[in-house]
């Protein structure tokens, strides 16, 4: 994107930022642009309010959503941010909205405004345990039936906690705890990486051609 085209973007994101600041002083926690794209923070408590206002006000119109997702911050009180990204094909703009939630909120679900969020929201719910109040059928929708965890968790192992295989004698899928074979890391101290002191197999060769 050319220098000129970028600087319009931003321009005109600024121009949006300032009028939705304006129209809902009381949803609005701060805004910014940062490479053309409006981020804008908004409290929990004024998330679906929010939310709704963006679809009907005609200067926004944002009445297309395209993602939900998370980010956590588990050194944080406030331990998730809750992210979503709107499209307004009227306008051609795109905004992103966040909002802090903590662990032991419940966030309101906005499928009676966007059906498509049910599906995100179940993802959200699936991947950082982050709970929809409101939601229709809120269950995992990626990982398996009794899946322990959320994966998406800083502090989710990277082995997980279970392992699943086919059993042949019992014809049927099994879990089980996760069982390593061996060490996380195995050093192997023949390896002259490792900084052996000692002669290599094969290395008595060079010695004697010397």
């Amino acid at each position: 994107m050319s220098d000129a085209r970028t600087e319009a973007l931003s321009e005109a994101m600024n121009v949006l930022g300032a009028h939705i600041e304006a129209q809902r002083p009381d949803c609005v926690l701060s805004w910014q642009v940062n490479h053309g794209e409006l981020t804008v923070n908004v409290p929990l408590s004024s998330l679906h309010a929010f939310v709704e206002f963006l679809d009907t006000d005609r200067d926004c119109r944002f009445s297309t959503l395209i993602d939900i997702t998370a980010v956590d911050y588990p050194g944080r009180d406030a331990r998730f941010d809750l992210v979503y990204h709107f499209l307004s094909m009227y306008q051609n703009q795109r905004i992103r909205v966040k909002t802090e939630v903590r662990e032991d909120e419940m966030v309101p679900s906005i499928t009676d405004l966007h059906p498509s969020a049910g599906w995100y929201e179940r993802e959200v719910f699936d991947m950082f345990g982050i709970l929809f109040s409101g939601h229709p059928d809120l269950r995992r929708i990626l990982t398996d039936y009794g899946f322990r965890g959320h994966p998406l968790r800083k502090d989710f192992p990277t082995t997980g906690y279970t392992e699943v295989r086919y059993d042949e004698a019992e014809k049927r899928v099994v879990y089980e705890p996760v069982n390593l074979t061996q060490e996380y890391r195995q050093f192997d101290f023949m390896s002259p990486w490792e900084g052996a002191k000692y002669i290599l197999p094969g290395d008595e060769k060079q010695e004697s051609a010397k």
